[in-house]
């Protein structure tokens, strides 16, 4: 018999060993410079996504920025965060289909730029819906949606 596909929320909980802290490389430091880079926990990422109140937003590089200062880090490591903020959005929305009211406001945090992320629980379109059902004016631009004047909503981590 196959083993059993974790759950969202077996996959949120389950660390494997993070978070840690890293010397940067040589071959990341031309993208990512020098210091040290926090791979932080997927509960992490999804324990500062839970601070967002409504009506404020959340980037990933704020997450990034936010857990970098936690872990005395350079920077928080893009690629493990944004991967665990989608994770978050799906422990989130398994959550709600499973009856809990507070589940993680995923649909505030963003991607840099201020774009709406197409890869969270019913794509960019369910996200618009939650932003604009708490006052956020999102718009079309090109084939991505993006909230308009998201800086002014920017809350600090």
């Amino acid at each position: 018999m196959p083993a059993k596909k974790p759950t969202w929320n077996q996959k949120l909980h389950d660390n494997k060993g993070l978070p840690k802290v890293e010397k940067i490389t040589a071959a990341m430091s031309k993208r990512w410079g020098t210091g040290t880079v926090v791979i932080p926990a997927p509960i992490e990422v999804d324990e500062a996504m839970r601070q967002v109140p409504s009506g404020k937003l959340v980037t990933i590089n704020e997450i990034r920025a936010a857990l970098a200062r936690k872990h005395n880090a350079t920077i928080g490591c893009p690629l493990t965060t944004g991967i665990f903020a989608w994770i978050a959005a799906h422990a989130a929305e398994e959550r709600r289909q499973q009856g809990y009211a507070d589940v993680t406001p995923y649909w505030r945090t963003l991607k840099t730029g201020g774009f709406l992320n197409e890869k969270y629980p019913g794509g960019a379109e369910k996200q618009r819906q939650h932003l604009e059902q708490e006052g956020h004016v999102v718009a079309r631009k090109g084939k991505r949606f993006i909230v308009q004047n998201y800086e002014e909503a920017l809350m600090n981590l």
